[in-house]
């Protein structure tokens, strides 16, 4: 009688050591279906699908300090190329500074108006001469906020006579602000102003 109330014993304690055995199996099976479906949620919204003329790309969202330096130097260099890309008309050059001009604060705006009332942009329409300009550098120093910036590049003025070269050098800070279709990047341009601008090669025609 002893021995079956033993084997019964042990076959409860076995019973139950499996019973355990199977349910801490199906915690971790379950703990692990949760994670990677958490997982794969938190991807999944990462995916950003652009359309691009008619077909569907594929892109990644990412964190905003991952890209700040990409972000600041392409918000730095669409303000220049706007600022200083000119051409013989007046719609072209009133477009151009518009834009420029929601990437800046009043810094720009000022330099802007005092070129105006020189009548530089009337002399650029009178005169038929076109102006572009290709970024060499743009450093951007992040260590404090606003982020202090400079940029070198060359700005090519093309005359009916001639083609200068001239060395532009400009400073200033980038202050985050919130983005818009006006401003994508989120930055605005402060304290903006021309450290360098000088002839290099004159070219006749």
């Amino acid at each position: 009688m002893f021995t079956k109330t033993k084997d019964i014993d042990r076959a409860f304690r076995h019973i139950r050591a499996f019973s355990i055995a199977v349910v801490i199996s199906c915690a971790i099976v379950a703990a692990t279906a949760i994670y990677l479906g958490l997982s794969a949620a938190s991807d999944s919204r990462q995916k950003v699908y652009i359309l691009a003329s008619g077909k569907v790309l594929e892109a990644y969202a990412s964190e905003r300090k991952d890209n700040i330096s990409v972000e600041a130097r392409d918000h730095v260099a669409t303000f220049h190329r706007l600022f200083f890309t000119l051409a013989p008309d007046d719609k072209v050059i009133t477009g151009n500074i518009s834009k420029a001009l929601y990437l800046s604060d009043a810094s720009a705006k000022k330099q802007y108006e005092d070129l105006r009332e020189s009548g530089f942009f009337s002399g650029i329409i009178s005169g038929n001469v076109s102006q572009d300009i290709q970024i060499d550098s743009i450093q951007i120093e992040l260590e404090a906020h606003p982020y202090h910036f400079q940029c070198r590049a060359i700005q090519r003025i093309v005359r009916p006579t001639s083609v200068v070269s001239r060395s532009l050098v400009t400073e200033g800070y980038l202050r985050s602000v919130a983005r818009s279709d006006n401003n994508p990047h989120g930055f605005l341009i402060e304290r903006w102003q021309t450290i360098e601008n000088k002839d290099i090669q004159i070219q006749n025609r």
